[in-house]
């Protein structure tokens, strides 16, 4: 459990950090625990130092994250202890360091929380300390001189601290004893010698050197002194300084001459030839990174130096004579590594929050990124950034630690997935860099609304059309995926009581087909309306409309039909001509109208004639019957006549009317359907008297409207008739009319003589003016643009129509 001291420490160090971080919303606690504890040993309790109730760990689903290839600690979410999940050697995750801790994460999601977990590793007395060689040779004269020293050689320990070694001893002897030195944290042992050597009495010596710990119960390690005794040789070789330093760049190139060191030897000849060599010391074996010339004592760098692995080197040189008994000289040389910018940062992604929606708001967690780098100084000083234009962007949360966030509005429509690619640069000279790309997924919400192409559907349908065709096919697009674009069609029945369109059409929910439910008639429907809407799946669905409009297109279903006075086949009509008619002499005129439309309703007339006869013709779209011909004696009395009046359509329909043509002596005894007039020779009487007068009287009165009326009509300026739109009426190219019962309304119009006038059909409501009239009569055509009078001058030339009749019934 972490010490009342350690908490302080550490409240102060959260509370430094969140002062330099305003934007920082991370917590940090710190632990310690120590190494090689049972697993299940609880290192703390996270609901109390983090203040969260432990039913929040569980349902905010509390997890612990760390970039180790181990987990080392698990967190228990119903009690919130924090406990230790794998072994823990403290010498394996940190060595030779002498502190060692583990930077750890809490995540709280709903929304994320990010609390920093520093569980300090404690070291445990579990390694002895260890010689690198089991066995070291001392060479000494017996002229050495008492109180003379010899190095030993170090031993090694992988724990640090109190743990590492803090003494050494020697076996009991008469001649030696040990002499232990403290330098910070290393401990050295010299060979001291407090007796004068008798080679005569014991040539070889055999110690044992013992290396105790500080441990409690302490730990050692032993390795064997032989010592040779030497005779004659009495000078030691001394070097001309007794500690070396020396700064060598991590980058220096194999060969590298580092150092020269020179020892001298007082005596002569062979004594005071020297070798030099070199002896390990600390935790490094320093002789595989250097070596040293022998006989010019020149150190060189034998193998790549690595700053990261070790920032110095502790090593001694050894300096020995040819004597027959040689002797030897020591020097410590201290290689301090300079370090480089040779390692770029290392940049690692967890806790991936992929994908994201696309609703997400500004500041939602994406993922945790973590920045390292080996080197020292500001050569392992880094910053990290986003390199590419993304919505997203990094908060640091402690030291190298960054939360990858929302930093703008996402739109997966626009953009459905997003390579983040994250810059870390350390402050080197030059600086290094590395580049990591975090492919982000955006996830789809229902936040648009399905689209037709176009804002109004036109149909045509022709009428009769068989019930249950597919009249079209209506297709929206949703740009959103998966059930938010799977769409469903419907009909909206926004009038269902005046015009139920269900009754009319239908539509396929799913592929938008509309069908009709019935036969349509183009005379009694032209056309109608109706909305489709389109919802898709989503939650909450969205919707839109669009408006169909069917126009029904006229089939040729529809036969002619004969107009007054004349009926049609089954019954025979009859008219007169004199026998003296000359050839074009007008004998009837057909008409006739279609209730089809276009050229469905473009009549055209026909006759039949017994065989031999050639004396009649009629005009194919005006429907007048004229003679050929005078009449000659051989010419029969009557003449049956059939008329066919056929549309123009597909199949073209026809209708027939039979007329009987009489020949008669002189005009006065021709008539008509309508009057029979009996010329009787009367004496004049006084009635006749009466009726002479009234004819006058009405014949003035109708000259005087007629004066009236061109008056009026010579005082208007061309001015006045613009003021009033003169309908039109538009027929066929042949002359002939189109008719709707449905839709059409017509007043026929006759002159005195019913039979020889022509019938002038009003359509309402007019078609538009200046239209261009097209006019058949039999043979001969001719194309001119005629304007019909305005509804005034109709008024007037019904008036006069109408005193004519008047002054020719009274005349009667």
């Amino acid at each position: 459990v972490m010490s009342r001291r350690g908490h302080i420490e550490a409240e102060w160090i959260l509370y430094a950090i969140l002062l330099c971080l305003p934007d920082w919303s991370a917590a940090q606690v710190s632990y310690s625990v120590s190494e090689e504890v049972d697993k299940g040993t609880v290192v703390g309790n996270l609901a109390k130092d983090l203040s969260v109730h432990t039913q929040q760990l569980e349902e905010r689903g509390f997890r612990i994250v760390s970039g180790y290839s181990k987990k080392y600690f698990e967190a228990n979410l119903r009690s919130g202890a924090l406990f230790v999940n794998e072994r823990i050697d403290r010498e394996e995750l940190c060595p030779n360091l002498p502190k060692c801790s583990l930077n750890i994460e809490g995540l709280l999601s709903d929304p994320i929380q990010i609390f920093r977990i520093e569980v300090s590793i404690v070291d445990i007395n579990d390694n002895a300390p260890l010689f690198l060689e089991q066995t070291h040779v001392f060479n000494i004269s017996e002229s050495s001189s008492t109180g003379e020293r010899y190095p030993l050689p170090i031993a090694q320990d992988a724990d640090t601290g109190s743990f590492s070694v803090k003494t050494y001893r020697l076996s009991p002897n008469e001649h030696f004893s040990v002499d232990v030195s403290s330098g910070g944290d290393s401990v050295s042992a010299e060979l001291l010698l407090q007796k004068a050597l008798d080679r005569e009495k014991q040539p070889i010596i055999k110690l044992t050197l013992t290396a105790v710990d500080g441990g409690k119960p302490a730990r050692s390690g032993t390795m064997q002194i032989i010592v040779n005794v030497i005779d004659v040789n009495d000078n030691t070789p001394s070097f001309s300084r007794s500690l070396y330093k020396v700064r060598v760049s991590e980058n220096a190139r194999i060969g590298t001459e580092i150092l020269k060191v020179n020892a001298t030897d007082m005596d002569e000849g062979p004594h005071s030839d020297i070798r030099y060599s070199l002896m390990g010391r600390g935790n490094v074996d320093s002789t595989e990174k250097f070596s040293v010339n022998p006989e010019s004592g020149e150190i060189i760098v034998n193998a790549n130096l690595d700053f990261e692995e070790s920032s110095a080197y502790e090593f001694r040189v050894k300096a020995t004579d040819k004597g027959a008994s040689p002797r030897s000289g020591y020097a410590k040389v201290l290689v301090e590594v300079v370090d480089v910018n040779d390692n770029a940062p290392e940049i690692s992604v967890t806790s991936l929050m992929s994908p994201v929606k696309e609703s997400a708001e500004v500041g939602t967690v994406v993922a945790l990124v973590t920045v390292t780098d080996k080197d020292g100084g500001s050569n392992g000083l880094t910053t990290c950034k986003i390199r590419n234009q993304v919505p997203f962007t990094l908060t640091s949360n402690y030291k190298n630690y960054y939360s990858l966030t929302v930093d703008g509005q996402l739109d997966r429509e626009i953009v459905s997935q997003y390579n983040v690619t994250v810059t870390a640069v350390d402050e080197g000279s030059p600086p290094l860099s590395s580049t990591a790309v975090i492919t982000v997924q955006i996830s789809d919400i229902n936040d648009n609304a399905p689209l037709f192409e176009e804002g109004t559907v036109n149909v045509f349908i022709k009428e009769n059309s068989k019930v249950g065709d597919i009249i079209t096919k209506i297709t929206a697009l949703d740009e959103d995926s998966n059930e938010n674009a799977k769409l469903a069609y419907s009909l909206i029945d926004n009038n269902p009581k005046e015009f139920p369109i269900l009754t009319f059409v239908n539509i396929n929910s799913e592929t938008g087909d509309i069908v009709s439910l019935q036969s349509f008639n183009y005379e009694e429907l032209k056309t109608f309306q109706f909305k489709v809407q389109a919802t898709d799946s989503g939650v909450p669905p969205l919707s839109s409309n669009v408006t169909v409009n069917v126009l029904i297109l006229d089939e040729n279903d529809n036969n002619p039909t004969i107009l007054a006075p004349y009926s049609e086949h089954g019954s025979v009509n009859s008219e007169s001509i004199p026998y003296s008619a000359e050839a074009g002499y007008f004998v009837a005129k057909i008409r006739a109208v279609d209730a089809d439309s276009g050229y469905n309703a473009l009549l055209s007339y026909h006759l039949s004639e017994p065989k031999g006869n050639n004396l009649f013709r009629i005009g194919t779209s005006t429907g007048e019957i004229r003679t050929k011909r005078r009449m000659s004696d051989n010419d029969l009395k009557t003449h049956p006549l059939v008329v066919l009046v056929s549309d123009n359509g597909e199949p073209s329909l026809s209708a027939t009317v039979s007329i009987d043509v009489v020949v008669v002596e002189s005009n006065a005894d021709i008539h008509t359907q309508f009057r029979h007039v009996t010329i009787k020779e009367e004496s004049f009487s006084d009635l006749n008297l009466y009726l002479l007068i009234a004819i006058v009287s009405v014949s003035a009165i109708f000259l005087l409207s007629l004066i009236t009326l061109i008056a009026v009509k010579c005082h208007r300026t061309d001015g006045s008739f613009s003021r009033y739109g003169a309908p039109m009426i538009t027929t066929h190219p042949d002359g002939s009319w189109s008719y709707s019962k449905a839709t059409q309304q017509y007043d026929v119009c006759f002159s005195s003589d019913t039979l020889k006038s022509d019938v002038v059909v009003f359509p309402a409501p007019f078609p538009p003016a200046d239209a261009e009239l097209i006019s058949i009569n039999g043979g001969d055509t001719f194309t001119r643009t005629q304007t019909l009078p305005n509804k005034e001058k109709v008024s007037e030339l019904r008036l006069v129509e109408y005193l004519s009749v008047f002054i020719l019934i009274i005349g009667i």
